[in-house]
Formats: C-alpha cells, structure tokens, sequence
C-alpha cells in the first residue's frame, strides 16, 4: 500500500560526506586532533530539528542562541527560559516565516533583537578566503558560531535556500561539517568549502540580494539593562521615523539659540504612545521564588542596573532635561513617571500583569489584571535595602504573586515602603529615559544646527567618548536598534554589507567640515 508523504532523502555523495559514515567519522577524528572542531561540542549539545519546512533560519538561530548561553529574559514552557523557534518573532511575523521562510537580513536583524552580536557577511562584499578564515576562527573555539545561507541544488539536493550552522572543519581536506537542521531530510554532512562558497554564492530570488554568511557570537555584557527599543506597538514606525528623520529637519530649520530649545523642539512634537517606543527593562520573579529573599544574582543584576541609573543622572544632558521638564512649557505628556505615587501602582500593576503572562505561560493573553499591588523593602547583603513593588494578579479562578525589583537612583538614600507620602525617586523617571534617548539619536542629527557654538555644546553633552563604559554600552544598544528599526522602516533590512553591519557612527566625508572634529569623538 502506498504511504503518504516522504521519509528522508539520499544525501547526494559526492560532493557530501556523511557524518555518520566510515569516512565521515575518519574526517571527525581527524579534526578533532588538529583543533579545529571546538565549537562542534556547544552546538552538538543543543542540535535541534525545525519544527517547520519552512523554520531553516528560527532553528539555527536558536540553537545557536542556547549554545551561546543567551538568556532570552522570557518563559518557554513553565518556569524555563530557553530559545525556541515559537520565540523569534520580533523582526518577522511567525505565520509569514512558516509560509515562506525567512531572509538572510531579517535574521540577522532576529539574531540583533535577541541579544547577539553578529557580523554579517554577504558573498558579493567578501570572499572564499575571508570565509575561510571565519570558518577557521569558529571551528578553533567555542565562544562564536557561523550560521551559513546557501543553495541546497549547488550540492546536488533538492530544494533550493537553506540555512544550517557549520559545527567544525577539517583543514587538510578544506572540508566544512554542516549540522543540518532539517534532519528529517538530511543528515549532518561534510561538505567541500569551496563548494560550500558557490553555494551561497546565489542570488535569493525573493530579495534580489547575495546569500551569505553570520557570525553570532555573546555581546560584552547584557544589552539593554536599563532600556530598549520595541517594535511591539503599531506606532513604533512613525516614532522611529521622528527621531531618526524629523528631528534634524525641525533642528535645521528652526532658529535654535540654547540647549533647552533644543530640547523643546524635541519633545513638544513627540508622537502619541511614545512610552510604548522606548522602555525599561523590568526584574520580575514569582513572588514564591523570592521566599528567600534577593539573590545573589539578582542583586547584582540590580547593582549594574543602579550604577547605569546613576551614570546617566551624572551626565550634563540629564541636567538640562531635568531642567526642561521642571519648567512651566515642557509638555510631558508622553512619557510616564512613577516619581509620582499615584503612577507607581499603575506603572507596578501593568508590569506585574505582563510579567504573570510571561512567568506563567499566558503571554499574549487578555486574561489577567492586578488586583492589588504594595511596596516594601528587602533587605541585601552589602547594599541598600531594595524596594520591591508586590503585585496580586489574577486569570479566572487563579491567583498569582508578583515581585517586581526596582533600582533606585542615588537621590533615594531609603527604601520607600507602602504608605510613604515621602516623594520617591525610583528608575524608571521620565528625565532618564528622555536623557538616554537622546545620547542614543545618531550623531549626525545635530549636524543641521547653524549656531556654531551651541553646536559644540551639544556635541560635548551626547559625545559618547565623555561617558562610562556601562552608559557607552548601553547607548551603543540603543543606537544599534534605531539603525535596525529604520531599516526595517524602510525595508531595507536586507542590504546587509561587510562596511555596515548595523553602523553606529555616521560617514564624516559626507558633513561639513567644521562638524567632522565634533562628529570624531562620537
């Protein structure tokens, strides 16, 4: 009796060897000895198979997430956090990506969004050798992986683009292992490199672009500890295009004579729901997990977070925003502060209610509402006491505790418990996020104003040189994902070059020459 649909394929040999075969396992052994299969070990570990025909890129994306030990900072199934193919969303819709796959740039821009640092590479902006040599540099350690984009029918398989990382190499016979993620399909095979190269060496039909390669490797740090940018919100397209096109023609053709006019063009024309563009980055846990107090790793999330908080209230930007907004013509519509006690149950119960949907595995659900939310304190070891803001959420019948942990800025030198009339400083304020979205526009937005000397001035206060590595990086962040969402904006996401590779600096050959001494310290 005929059976419906397809088990597997013969892998086409040559130009593939198979892994699993005698000569497969020769070329293993022989790679091991010479050091080149390191990263084999991370990956191997956490090998997956696409969920759908069409999930190549979310697969190898993943596993090459959890290889890197990535943290995605939200559930996967019940208390865990790890990445899956469900999870990579933020740059393309899931329903789109399972019809018909997705880009080569717009998983680069997943990749971004998840926390990675990448490099992308396409075949028309390097070479055979430069590839060889990533492949090398992967293949000898366990701290970067290669994810290839290639042409199937270059090595004799059916189907045409692809995406599979390269879990090692073997330098005597130039030979790339591909960990195959449609193992329903193939197995994981040796391919010759130069073969490997003609294959991505192909122009994908759907973008009119050169396939290529990435290197995906963990950032310094964890970007974004304070803020980041969300694309969530069907306004984001027009705020990104605001800050990034609007406001250097508002400062170019108004008459600007000081920074607080600076600042008031700025922010008076700010777009409606400009508080769901930008936002802070919450520490939530089950309230049960938190029976024993703050943990060690907590409070040094949290201790990061504060000395961020206390670096940019240092910097002379924040000054004259705080000045802004404490003076009778600042708008302050859009940004929501919880300095206010009335706005800190509001901003503490919405950020409870998400935080349940993710924790308890309700994410995107109408279904919970905090009852009822108090502030205390929770006592450290070698800090200040944290201020805790404890929300009740409930779905239905059940019942949910949960702790959000907030940083508190210098200013507050106690811990504001429930009931306090004092005025609480507490992170998220609007003068803080005002202040680190404007160190993170890019530098050439300041390029149109004429007053040379209020010109210096502001490239004195967001110079990047002038601020603390902790503030460095977190401005980097911000940048890199206001380049990307202009990208995405303009469906450009997909021109991807070895000079680019999401800039943070602006062309200085292309501005004036009074501002390229300016620009150079940014």
């Amino acid at each position: 009796m005929a059976m419906a649909g397809l088990y597997r394929r013969l892998l086409p040999s040559p130009p593939a060897i198979d892994f699993a075969s005698p000569q497969g396992k020769e070329l293993f052994m022989e790679a091991i000895h010479s050091g080149t299969m390191e990263n084999f070990y991370r990956l191997i570990s956490y090998f997956q198979t696409q969920s759908e025909p069409a999930y190549c890129g979310l697969a190898s994306l993943s596993m090459v997430l959890n290889a890197l030990a990535i943290d995605p900072g939200r559930k996967w199934k019940g208390p865990w956090r790890w990445f899956d193919e469900s999870m990579l969303d933020c740059c393309e819709p899931l329903e789109k990506v399972k019809a018909r796959g997705i880009s080569f740039g717009k998983l680069v821009c997943l990749a971004q969004c998840a926390g990675a640092k990448v490099q992308a590479f396409r075949t028309n902006h390097s070479t055979i050798n430069d590839f060889r040599k990533y492949v090398m540099e992967c293949s000898t350690s366990d701290d970067c992986h290669l994810i290839s984009s290639y042409n199937r029918a270059a090595l004799k398989q059916t189907g045409t683009g692809h995406f599979s990382p390269i879990g090692g190499y073997h330098a005597g016979k130039d030979m790339a292992l591909i960990l195959d993620v449609a193992r329903f399909k193939y197995p994981p095979h040796w391919v010759p490199l130069p073969i490997l190269w003609d294959a991505m060496d192909n122009v994908d039909e759907t973008t009119g672009q050169r396939r290529g390669f990435m290197l995906v490797s963990r950032p310094h740090r964890e970007p974004g500890l304070l803020y980041t940018l969300s694309c969530k919100h069907e306004s984001w397209i027009g705020i990104a295009k605001y800050l990034m096109e609007d406001v250097p023609l508002l400062l170019k053709s108004e008459s600007v004579k000081d920074i607080q006019k600076v600042i008031s063009i700025i922010f008076t024309s700010l777009p409606s729901n400009f508080e769901e563009f930008i936002k802070w980055v919450a520490e939530v846990r089950r309230r049960e997990d938190g029976a024993q107090g703050v943990s060690p790793e907590e409070n040094a999330r949290l201790s990061v977070k504060e000395e961020v908080l206390r670096q940019v209230q240092d910097t002379g930007l924040y000054k004259h925003v705080t000045e802004y907004l404490s003076s009778a013509n600042s708008c302050r519509r859009n940004i929501t502060t919880p300095n206010n006690g009335d706005n800190l149950p509001k901003l503490a119960a919405s950020v409870c209610c998400h935080g349940a949907e993710i924790l308890f595995g309700k994410s995107g659900s109408q279904g919970y509402c905090c009852r009822e939310t108090c502030v205390k304190c929770l006592e450290a070891n070698g800090r200040n006491p944290i201020t805790v803001v404890c929300g009740t959420v409930v779905n239905g019948n059940s019942e949910q505790g949960v702790d959000m942990l907030l940083p508190s800025s210098e200013s507050s030198s106690t811990c504001h418990c429930s009931g306090s009339k004092d005025h609480i400083w507490l992170h998220p304020a609007e003068n803080d996020v005002l202040t680190a979205l404007l160190l993170a526009l890019p530098a050439e937005t300041w390029s149109g104003i004429k007053e040379e000397k209020l010109l210096e001035e502001i490239y004195n206060l967001v110079s990047i040189e002038n601020l603390p590595t902790f503030l460095q990086e977190e401005v980097f962040h911000l940048r890199r994902q206001l380049h990307l969402l202009k990208r995405c904006q303009e469906n450009k996401v997909d021109e991807v070059s070895t000079e680019e590779s999401f800039p943070l600096l602006p062309r200085l050959n292309s501005l004036p020459l009074k501002e390229r001494h300016f620009l150079a310290k940014l």
